[in-house]
């Protein structure tokens, strides 16, 4: 089985983008390791040199900065990358910058793609979600934060990277059959200190937005209020050991009283549903689970 892991990234150290930490957290599990850089405005084509790897392949892009609607740019990137990968490989495993893998999940990502390799019928593998906000210690429970998603692929040519590059469609645009694995990506977009999290979001809102829509919703301070949330839950577990030293360096404060949610009574009720059985009432699913 042959396995070629894919990213994409632009300005990763101008936006602390994750990005080493997320490489490094799939690299034992793939044979080759496709980094799509785009044009940026920092050293962050040095910063992928600098990973200590043989495994890892670099191509440079430049993004359409005229793709504006709904974060075409991603998706069109995410495929210059994923059309780089070995054309002999069985799976291709994407991550975001901002997503890691936990070490603990490994062996059971590897079982899964070798226990659904020769099935042709299984077009990819879903993963769950772990989305931290504020800092390491807080996850999102609330309904606007998706639980599944597409990060490994079969290596086929139909198969492309749907709207913002959040998952993966056919060209024809149907969803992919897939089989939910018992592993977790951890998001860490929300995770920054606040002047970077809030240069983020007035360069990320670019990428869907009109220079009059930014003008009218994005905030002018310098730094992200994080207070605006409507849930979290505190986070009982371990982090990635790739993580170690990104979590030394934290050093802003956020606190979060989970009792203090600002929902309305509806979505308290279906949250409540979703805590006690599992399931998510009207929940999107850009896939079909097989």
């Amino acid at each position: 089985m042959k396995v070629s892991g894919f990213t994409i990234i632009r300005n990763a150290i101008k936006y602390d983008y994750p990005v080493v930490e997320s490489i490094t957290s799939v690299l034992p599990m793939c044979d080759e390791f496709i980094v799509a850089v785009g044009n940026s405005e920092d050293d962050t084509r040095k910063l992928i040199e600098s990973i200590p790897s043989s495994k890892i392949k670099i191509i440079d892009t430049v993004w359409n900065d005229e793709l504006r609607v709904g974060g075409k740019v991603l998706a069109d990137e995410t495929n210059k990358a994923k059309q780089a990968i070995a054309p002999d490989s069985d799976w291709a495993f994407y991550i975001q910058s901002d997503e890691v893998i936990h070490e603990k999940y490994h062996a059971d990502i590897l079982s899964a793609m070798k226990k659904w390799k020769d099935n042709k019928e299984v077009e990819g593998l879903l993963f769950k979600y772990l989305h931290f906000y504020g800092n390491y210690e807080f996850i999102g429970n609330s309904r606007k934060w998706y639980r599944n998603e597409i990060r490994i692929i079969r290596n086929d040519n139909n198969i492309v990277s749907y709207k913002d590059a959040q998952g993966f469609r056919t060209i024809e645009n149907v969803k992919l059959n897939v089989k939910e694995i018992d592993a977790c990506v951890y998001h860490y977009g929300w995770v920054k200190p606040p002047k970077a999290q809030q240069e983020k979001q007035k360069n990320f809102n670019k990428l869907w937005h009109s220079d009059e829509w930014m003008d009218k919703n994005i905030s002018k301070e310098e730094e992200f209020d994080y207070t605006k949330i409507d849930s979290l839950k505190k986070f009982e577990g371990s982090h990635p050991a790739v993580l170690a030293e990104r979590l030394q360096r934290y050093n802003w404060k956020f606190d979060f009283d989970p009792n203090n949610i600002k929902l309305s009574m509806k979505d308290r009720f279906l949250l409540f549903i979703e805590e006690q059985i599992g399931y998510r009432v009207g929940e999107y699913k850009n896939y079909k689970l097989i």
